[in-house]
């Protein structure tokens, strides 16, 4: 897609900091990290979220996560690491072609997991049920 950023990153359009390429996919390092080390893992080919996203190009990107996260782990000191994914606006996706964070954590870094909040009493089950009946 002419207008998609990664598109054009794929394209050789736009620079970046190349961390690992192959025939399928590319990663790079996001330019405005989380933590040092913060990797975009991409599918060469254009989809606009993982829905969209053939089955077998999110099997091949969890390949290449577990190729590249030791490397990532090793460089940056870290001692943990999030896989991230935000699919669609209201997730926090900005830029609509499939990608995948990855961020190298520490435990003294600072950042929180999202709060969780309990369900009312009967609403698990409800929405468990909702779930089921849309399979």
């Amino acid at each position: 897609m002419s207008d998609c950023l990664f598109c054009k990153i794929i394209a050789g359009e736009i620079p970046y900091d190349k961390i690992y390429e192959d025939e399928k996919v590319l990663a790079f390092l996001d330019i405005s990290p989380i933590n040092p080390g913060h990797v975009l893992l991409i599918p060469k080919e254009h989809f606009d979220n993982t829905l969209e996203t053939p089955d077998e190009i999110l099997a091949y990107m969890t390949k290449i996560v577990k190729k590249i996260v030791p490397a990532i782990i090793k460089a940056t000191g870290a001692d943990a690491w999030n896989l991230g994914v935000n699919n669609g606006s209201g997730a926090g996706q900005i830029i609509f072609h499939t990608h995948w964070h990855i961020i190298p954590r520490l435990a003294d870094d600072g950042l929180k997991h999202w709060p969780g909040k309990p369900y009312p009493k009967g609403e698990n089950k409800i929405i468990a049920e909702k779930i089921k009946q849309n399979l």
